[in-house]
């Protein structure tokens, strides 16, 4: 399974950034979900959303984020707006899944930085 983040970047205050990822493999998706981690803390998730498109996200998201999925390529976005400075993080993607003999699983991206500047 290969999980890639792209999208990242720095950012200003108030402006908007995308982030995109891709999995691929064979596999059957059930979630997908954003987490991110700032450095020295621990990782938290951000957003999430199950294989038939409820999203769910954390309460510091204070309806400035957006997650969507296209299910026909594996790919979930997270539409993030009116950035904030402590929005700056390393952005992961994780992947809940099923394949063929296997059990449910999960995987990470490498992840994607985010960061705002002031």
């Amino acid at each position: 399974v290969q999980v890639v983040e792209s999208g990242g970047g720095l950012a200003q205050p108030g402006e908007s950034l995308t982030l995109s990822c891709a999995a691929s493999g064979s596999i059957t998706i059930n979630g997908m979900a954003w987490y991110r981690q700032a450095p020295g803390k621990r990782r938290q998730v951000v957003a999430r959303i199950t294989k038939d498109g409820r999203a769910y996200y954390a309460d510091f998201v204070e309806g400035r984020f957006n997650i969507s999925r296209d299910n026909s390529e594996n790919t979930i976005f997270l539409q993030m707006r009116s950035l904030k400075v402590e929005d700056t993080a390393v952005y992961y993607c994780g992947v809940e899944y099923t394949s063929p003999g296997q059990g449910p699983a999960g995987s990470w991206g490498q992840g994607t930085t985010v960061t705002g500047t002031s």
